[in-house]
């Protein structure tokens, strides 16, 4: 008879699927720590994702787009709704706000370089504005946030578009972090802060507590501006709707999303695993905000998280974005998470092999991306870093019009959630579009056929009625 005191392979019950060796190992480190896990990175926990919606391109229903022959347009203009001279990108993808601090210099300016190289446009984040970065963009943003980091009205004047920071998806509700160890005299000097501290941006900017005094500030940058450039305004993804609905009324030419999926520099671990909803599920709730309140042909929808591939990036667009950001993604591009034989060691540097590099905040980053060491980011060259960039954005440009065209669309801004199916239900009600092989929308279908039923009731009723009246 077996002993069950004595585990062995005959006796073993299993293990726990909700306290896992990670979940142990991080109780463990809070009890030494007494406080909670910073680190980098998007989030970890599976949740539905683009993977689970498939194209549904043209056969016989649709006529398709020859690729070798036949263009598919990517044009992309951002902030024509007040602005004299709306953002205008050769394809609908950029580069999204990672500030000069969580990025050595040698990045930001390769990323800049790259972007121009495709036609589109970098954003400063939240450190400021750096000379280098600017003068290698062509279109550039310039990023307004809640600790007023860096600002500058002069280098405000200098951008092609500006951005309000008032959320991300990956912790949204909090500020921004900087580890102290990537806070460099010059980094300190750009955010007149003490170098070696960590910092802490605030969670809400000092100067609205709502969408009314956020009109005032749009306004007031809006006319220092002289109208010339598109306002943005950046939300992180939570109550999308009624979030999207005060944004429009605050006067933006553009609303940014950023999804649950969205990565940082440095974060609380808990706050990127806990707040937000999918990018899945926020666009169509913005896309309906702006139809109930008459702005969905007015302002433009930018996008961004957790985007890999050009096939994201068109189903971001035929769910209502009007542009895609990326950051990741980018960094990625860029070496971030590659092992080059002789030059880095992701395991000796940071204890984690280059495939699982989430380490950002300690500013050991191998590749020279996500730090401010002189000797790592001497690893990072600019041009080469550049063209990377370059080579990426070309690509998912690429693979987006693919898509497209096997849609039967000569633009790519043309593909609609008619175009797509999803794999599962959660999928399905979150993007509002039908389960692969049948027409049921969760929630949509059944709302329906009770709006139906409602309106031949009402129709009984109301013949009923007559039939009595008349004395039939």
């Amino acid at each position: 008879m077996a002993d069950e005191t004595a585990p062995s392979e005959t006796t073993l019950l299993g293990e726990s699927k909700i306290f896992t060796p990670e979940v142990i190992n991080d109780i463990h480190m809070k009890a030494e720590l007494g406080r909670y896990r910073m680190r980098g990175g998007g989030i970890f926990k599976k949740i539905p994702h683009w993977d689970e919606l498939v194209f549904l391109p043209g056969t016989l229903t649709r006529f398709v787009i020859e690729g070798y022959r036949e263009k598919c347009e990517t044009k992309t203009v951002l902030g024509s709704r007040f602005a004299k001279k709306p953002l205008e990108l050769d394809i609908p993808i950029y580069i999204t706000g990672m500030s000069f601090g969580a990025l050595s210099l040698e990045a930001k300016m390769a990323l800049a370089k790259g972007a121009s190289m495709a036609g589109t446009a970098t954003c400063s984040g939240e450190g400021g504005m750096i000379p280098p970065e600017r003068d290698l963009s062509t279109k550039w943003y310039y990023q307004v946030i809640q600790s007023r980091y860096g600002f500058n009205p002069h280098h405000l004047m200098l951008a092609d578009a500006v951005e309000f920071f008032i959320g991300q998806g990956c912790k949204v509700g909090m500020g921004g972090h900087l580890m102290g160890q990537k806070v460099t005299e010059q980094v300190a000097e750009m955010r007149s802060l003490p170098p070696g501290i960590d910092q802490r941006s605030p969670a809400r900017h000092p100067d609205w507590m709502g969408p009314d005094d956020l009109s005032l500030k749009v306004q007031e940058v809006r006319e220092a501006t002289d109208y010339q450039v598109p306002i943005q305004l950046k939300l992180g993804a939570s109550r999308v709707y009624d979030d999207v609905r005060m944004a429009a009324k605050c006067g933006p030419d553009v609303i940014y999303l950023d999804g649950a999926e969205g990565g940082t520099g440095a974060g609380p671990h808990i706050g990127t695993e806990e707040t937000g909803i999918p990018l899945m599920a926020a666009i169509p709730e913005a896309r309906r905000a702006l139809e109930d309140v008459g702005l969905a042909d007015e302002i433009d929808l930018v996008v961004a998280g957790g985007i890999r591939n050009g096939a994201d990036v068109a189903k971001c667009i035929a769910l209502g974005a009007t542009a895609v950001a990326i950051g990741t993604a980018a960094l990625m591009a860029l070496g971030s998470n590659k092992e080059i034989p002789g030059v880095t060691d992701y395991v000796g540097a940071t204890g984690a092999p280059a495939s699982k590099f989430y380490h950002m905040h300690t500013g050991n980053d191998p590749a020279g991306i996500t730090t401010q060491d002189p000797e790592l980011r001497k690893r990072l060259d600019v041009d080469e870093g550049a063209m990377r960039v370059y080579n990426f954005l070309h690509a998912l440009t690429l693979e987006a019009q693919m898509l497209a065209r096997a849609c039967g669309k000569t633009n790519i801004h043309s593909l609609e959630p008619e175009d797509l199916a999803a794999l599962t239900t959660e999928s399905a009600a979150m993007a509002k579009v039908p389960l692969a092989g049948t027409n049921y929308v969760p929630g949509v279908t059944e709302d329906k056929t009770l709006g139906e039923i409602k309106q031949l009731l009402e129709k009984h009723v109301a013949n009923d009625g007559l039939a009595g009246g008349s004395g039939v």
